[in-house]
């Protein structure tokens, strides 16, 4: 889908940002994402370039910018996270309704 596993991961978080409504400056979404903010930056302009994002005035800080995904952006993230559940699905589906790994997690938890 053109994108890289570190471009995938900050796309759909700022997808389920943007689904909450929210603009999150950069740091806020290296943060979500589990990315280092030096990586971030650097993907952020790759995915800027691209059409996928931009960055605006946040209306509460003038000084700092936030994300906001592009309908192009949106479109993408959507599908590429739809890609990514497909192929979990067939991958996991070889343990079956009964997973005896979740079985022992389970009980290690104390859930069970």
């Amino acid at each position: 889908m053109g994108l890289t596993h570190v471009q995938f991961a900050l796309l759909v978080d700022l997808w389920w940002f943007d689904s909450q409504g929210v603009r999150p400056s950069q740091r806020e979404l290296a943060e979500h994402a589990t990315v280092d903010v030096m990586m971030t930056s650097q993907v952020v302009r790759v995915l800027e370039v691209k059409g996928l994002l931009g960055r605006e005035d946040d209306p509460a800080d003038m000084r700092k910018k936030v994300l906001v995904i592009t309908d192009e952006g949106r479109r993408l993230a959507e599908r590429a996270a739809g890609v990514v559940e497909n192929v979990d699905r067939e991958f996991f589906k070889v343990a079956g309704e009964h997973n005896a790994l979740i079985d022992v997690l389970e009980q290690l938890a104390g859930v069970n």
